[in-house]
């Protein structure tokens, strides 16, 4: 295997994670180390994948979640395949062995439809095996590389989303956050969270309310987790308690993550994220959206077109494996809704905050991206 792969980890565990804070993910040159954050808070255990079924498995499972973080999983699943394929004989620069990769591609974007970090991640191995297979190159080590720098890159980018981001709180503020966009459902720092946590860095006086976000409870598992790790002063409440404690004067700021932002700037966010936004719109409270640019999906004009994932129906009838629901009742539950661009004050991004109107500035921030300034 290539030997930047310890360099790799070495800086992964660096940059994102503190003695205190678990990483998501971890990649050893021959197998993928994922926490499994389905046990968080009560256990703290790790799945080892090493092959391609096994990634898309924890992926489907929410064993590995968060757009970023799924999206490197996929990208390191995809090496797996790569590795799979030469263990069995392919050449270091077959046509064979990238068709191979495509199916492993299909299989891993079919897993969570909604978060297009995890396509791109995938687009961008398979583009880097193409442009090997076109230069005889060796598409093993090629799309290693890229999978380290997908990695690397999302540490690098949610720092840069904190110090954007954090240039909207005040130097006292309340804020309210849904889901997990922290450390857990990224590479490194977080994407939202990320932001809460540059403003700490900074001095600001910080109090943060966690949405539980029913039904998985991401808020209340995990991101109240991160937090309490961190010594960052957080309060827990129950999905149905923002809109009081917005009427009570005690919420500043909403800032949440995407999963996918559509080129009108409509925004997918895990179930709860619009409800939120109507609030704070009612409320006169900003609503910032914290992604980082490959979120942001230009090929769909708005966020009908955005495919929305639905879930088993045992994670609304049961919690914690106990049901808590008739038997047979039907059940609803889509695990994402979208948000209209019209109810998000600000997109904050890698390279900067995005005002409306979003059509033309998210083109020209996706530019940016292109051209690396």
């Amino acid at each position: 295997m290539p030997a930047s792969k310890s360099r790799c980890v070495q800086r992964l565990g660096a940059d994102s994670c503190s003695p205190k804070r678990l990483c998501a993910l971890e990649w050893d040159g021959q197998a993928l180390r994922l926490l499994d954050q389905t046990l968080i808070p009560e256990r703290i255990e790790y799945v080892v994948c090493t092959t391609v079924d096994e990634v898309a498995e924890a992926i489907r499972s929410m064993r590995v979640r968060g757009a970023p973080a799924i999206g490197a999983a996929a990208a390191y699943g995809m090496v797996l395949a790569a590795l799979q394929e030469r263990n069995a004989g392919a050449g270091p620069g077959s046509a064979a062995l990238v068709e191979r990769l495509k199916v492993s591609a299909d299989r891993l974007i079919a897993t969570r439809p909604t978060a297009v970090n995890l396509k791109w991640a995938v687009d961008r191995i398979l583009k880097a095996a193409d442009e090997a297979l076109k230069s005889s190159a060796d598409i093993l080590e090629r799309v290693s590389l890229e999978a380290d720098a997908i990695a690397q890159e999302d540490i690098e980018i949610n720092r840069s989303i904190g110090r954007h981001g954090v240039r909207l709180l005040p130097d006292e503020v309340n804020i309210l956050t849904h889901c997990n966009t922290g450390a857990l459902a990224t590479v490194g720092y977080g994407t939202a969270l990320g932001v809460i946590r540059a403003a700490v860095e900074m001095g600001k006086r910080v109090r943060v309310f966690v949405d539980e976000t029913r039904p998985f409870l991401q808020g209340a598992r995990l991101t109240a987790f991160e937090l309490m790790q961190d010594g960052i002063d957080v309060t827990l409440i129950v999905d149905s308690a923002a809109a009081y404690l917005m009427k009570q004067g005690r919420i500043d700021v909403v800032i949440v993550g995407a999963d996918r932002i559509a080129a009108n700037g409509d925004v997918a966010n895990k179930i709860g994220t619009y409800s939120l936004a109507c609030l704070a719109r009612q409320h006169g409270i900003p609503f910032y959206v914290a992604a980082p640019t490959s979120t942001i999906d230009l090929s769909l004009g708005s966020g009908g077109e955005i495919p929305i994932e639905e879930r088993p129906a045992e994670e609304v009838t049961c919690v914690a494996g106990k049901r808590i629901a008739p038997e047979g009742v039907r059940v609803y539950n889509p695990a994402f809704d979208v948000t209209p661009a019209t109810l998000v004050s600000a997109i904050i991004t890698e390279y900067g905050v995005v005002w409306p109107p979003y059509p033309e500035r998210l083109k020209e921030v996706c530019g940016a991206c292109r051209v690396g300034s």
